[in-house]
């Protein structure tokens, strides 16, 4: 798998640990002109990756959201244009070297910034660290019991 710094919103770099609420994680990708596509004909993948376990005084739960706005601070109010979410994913799921999602980026328009969106539910979050980027090469591997 090849990851390009220029399409990497975040490398282990720390969940929001702010009360309940939607925050930007990581960096934001300029596009330089809205409406590209981004992935020259060939289909590009979203990978989050949690790097360092998370944990929380509570029950805390993370929904990410890949979106994209006119501004390079991408709007958490919900006017931001979403291209992919996750379901909420729970404080046990969320455990060193789970890959969180390795989806296709969906066709259509993209605004001129684009940035990872971190939603908090229930409780904040005291630790716990995510990678973050865009490849055309997603990680296929997985592990098989012996004997297959």
């Amino acid at each position: 798998m090849i990851i390009d710094t220029r399409t990497q919103f975040c490398s282990a770099i720390a969940l929001n640990t702010g009360a309940a609420g939607t925050y930007t994680i990581g960096d934001v990708i300029d596009l330089k002109t809205a409406g590209l596509d981004i992935g020259h004909g060939e289909p590009l993948y979203l990978v989050i990756q949690v790097s360092t376990t998370a944990t929380s005084g509570g029950s805390a739960t993370a929904t990410f959201t890949l979106a994209s706005d006119s501004t390079a601070s991408i709007a958490t109010d919900g006017s931001a244009t979403v291209h992919y979410t996750t379901g909420a994913i729970a404080l046990s799921a969320l455990t060193a070297g789970t890959m969180v999602a390795v989806v296709a980026l969906p066709q259509g328009t993209y605004e001129r910034y684009f940035g990872l969106l971190q939603t908090t539910g229930t409780a904040a979050f005291t630790a716990g660290k995510i990678n973050a980027f865009l490849t055309l090469n997603p990680p296929k591997w997985k592990a098989y019991s012996d004997g297959i």
